[in-house]
């Protein structure tokens, strides 16, 4: 079954009416028909299980068949902190974290990041980013579609993460498992839990220390070294079924 997103003042108690480009998506690409079942998520966890009603220029006028309270997302809250990689590197780990259950991507700025970027381009990419992390919500039958938030510079990423239940640093020189599997044992269901990945090259050791001051725990992904856009993607894969419900 397609998925697709609404906004609150779009959902009326018998019907929703879809608007903007997924009309021309499920009008011309889909080519769905009156009579055809589609699923709509309110981006709070609600899931509307509806049968597409009628068809104007500019809407899709839905009738909902079912509301249920949608079960598809962790009680953890995952925050990937991404350094910035170069290349379109980003586009696919956007895509992959949200598939795999992050609840905020945020991109930044380290020491090491080769990709330098000025505010007209930031704001750009961040557009974009955001456009791939709808398509992947919808794909992964998301009940919320993830932010990527604007780019920040490793401080501000400190900061904003300065709340969270427990932060982690996955670190090549860092190579106590089991102090690792002792961690990741230790996380709990309803946690809000955030994750520095370096860039290409990593960390610097300063950046390490300093994350270390503040309380961020660093942990060994194995004996490997893995790229940019595979280690954020390994350990929310790690943390996704450590806090998967039954």
């Amino acid at each position: 079954m397609y998925h697709f997103f609404a906004e609150p003042s779009q959902i009326g108690k018998s019907e929703i009416v879809i608007m903007g480009s997924d009309v021309n998506h499920i009008k011309n690409v889909l080519r769905m028909k009156a009579g055809e079942e589609l699923a709509v998520y309110d981006g709070a966890y609600r899931e509307y299980r509806c049968r597409i009603g009628s068809f104007s220029e500019e809407a899709v006028i839905l009738e909902i068949l079912e509301e249920t309270v949608q079960q598809q997302e962790l009680a953890s809250k995952l925050y990937l902190f991404q350094g910035l990689p170069k290349g379109d590197k980003m586009e696919l780990i956007v895509q992959k974290a949200v598939e795999l259950g992050a609840y905020e991507i945020i991109p930044v700025s380290t020491k090491r990041s080769v990709v330098k970027l000025d505010e007209k381009k930031k704001a750009a990419r961040q557009k974009r980013w955001q456009a791939i992390a709808e398509s992947a919500a919808k794909q992964s039958a998301r009940g919320m579609i993830p932010r990527v938030a604007p780019v920040m510079t490793l401080q501000e990423a400190f900061a904003y993460a300065a709340g969270f239940d427990k932060n982690l640093i996955p670190y090549e020189l860092e190579r106590d498992m089991a102090a690792t599997k002792q961690i990741l044992a230790g996380l709990q269901e309803g946690m809000s839990i955030g994750v520095f990945i370096g860039p290409e090259g990593g960390f610097d050791e300063e950046e390490v220390a300093q994350a270390k001051a503040r309380g961020i725990s660093p942990v060994t992904l194995g004996r490997r070294i893995l790229r940019t856009e595979t280690a954020g993607l390994c350990i929310l894969s790690l943390l996704m079924f450590a806090l998967e419900r039954e």
